[in-house]
């Protein structure tokens, strides 16, 4: 909030150099990715955050299932082809008007809601696999109670929680889903304070409810921009439904949530990890193409953004510092 409030947040987006950015995105796309590829390899066992063994290639959660939804998704998205939706020069009359042309089959394909289709393939399935779901729901908001914050509290969520996710959050949150943005939708400005207010704003008065940390994302965007969310209007609908759904079934919808095939699941995350380390394709140059995949390394083998934006401003100023020494004449004896 400080951040965004003060403008500095602004300032920190002009200065970071672009291919440090790419490199964040890279590898919380990649990191994305290959989590999708364990959840649709390995059976999960979320309580404990670890893989069991080998997922069944039948059954109502198996391996056959992931792949088809998985080939589903590229016959209908494809590789999210550029110009795909740009006037051929033959569909144009002599005055200049578009001519009216008929739906193929490969435009009704593509103008299909695949994720919506496998999200509600995978709630259907959920109920397959467990019935006694239908008796279980309980119709009407769970009791909200505002959380008490004691002092002690404050102070080890703001050493343990603040200070260790500040970093991820400004790369994650604010800088990368600015930067994505503008690459998705050119010619739009987009105000990193804003985010940066908008993202404090939303944990701020989500805390006293007990909500978890929120966040936009850099990783959500690229995935509503491949399943073709590109309005405002898609993120909108988006956040009715899940208040509908709050407030028709409760706390009762995690048990539907919980039955909801894991494989299914990795397959949406595969392509929206795959979505936003597409971002970083623009690195013409040997030099950004270093620094990014630099630092993308280091925050995939490091696990942490911080360390590997560190090692990539680092690598940055150095080769800065090369390229300007190489250009200083050299002195006459």
């Amino acid at each position: 909030l400080l951040l965004g409030v003060t403008g500095l947040m602004q300032l920190v987006y002009k200065l970071i150099p672009l291919p440090v950015v790419r490199g964040i995105q890279l590898s919380q796309g990649l990191s994305f990715a290959m989590t999708a590829v364990k959840y649709i390899r390995n059976v999960q066992d979320f309580s404990k955050s670890k893989s069991g063994g080998d997922r069944h290639w039948l059954g109502l959660d198996g391996l056959v299932l992931a792949i088809v939804c998985a080939c589903f998704v590229v016959v209908v998205n494809g590789a999210g082809e550029e110009g795909s939706d740009q006037r051929d020069g033959d569909d144009i009359n002599l005055d200049g008007r578009e001519r009216p042309k008929r739906r193929g089959p490969r435009q009704i394909v593509a103008s299909l809601p695949s994720a919506f289709m496998v999200f509600l393939l995978g709630v259907i399935l959920a109920f397959i696999r467990r019935p006694g779901l239908v008796r279980g729901l309980k119709f009407g908001p769970s009791s909200i109670e505002v959380v008490k914050i004691s002092k002690h509290a404050w102070k080890e969520g703001f050493i343990k929680g603040t200070i260790p996710q500040l970093p991820l959050s400004v790369l994650n949150s604010v800088i990368a889903v600015c930067k994505l943005s503008s690459d998705l939708f050119p010619g739009k400005d987009f105000s990193a304070s804003s985010v940066s207010v908008s993202v404090a704003m939303m944990n701020i008065v989500g805390c006293w409810f007990g909500a978890m940390p929120c966040c936009h994302g850099a990783g959500g965007l690229a995935g509503q921009y491949k399943f073709g969310g590109r309005s405002g209007g898609c993120v909108a609908l988006l956040g009715a439904a899940k208040m509908l759904l709050g407030l028709v079934l409760g706390s009762s919808l995690v048990m539907v949530l919980k039955q909801f095939p894991v494989g299914v699941l990795g397959v949406l995350l595969l392509f929206a990890g795959i979505e936003l380390a597409l971002a970083s394709r623009d690195m013409n140059t040997k030099e950004e193409a270093f620094v990014m995949l630099i630092c993308a390394a280091v925050s995939l083998v490091g696990s942490s953004a911080a360390l590997g934006f560190v090692c990539g401003i680092i690598v940055h100023v150095l080769l800065y510092l090369r390229n300007w020494q190489k250009e200083q004449p050299c002195p006459v004896l």
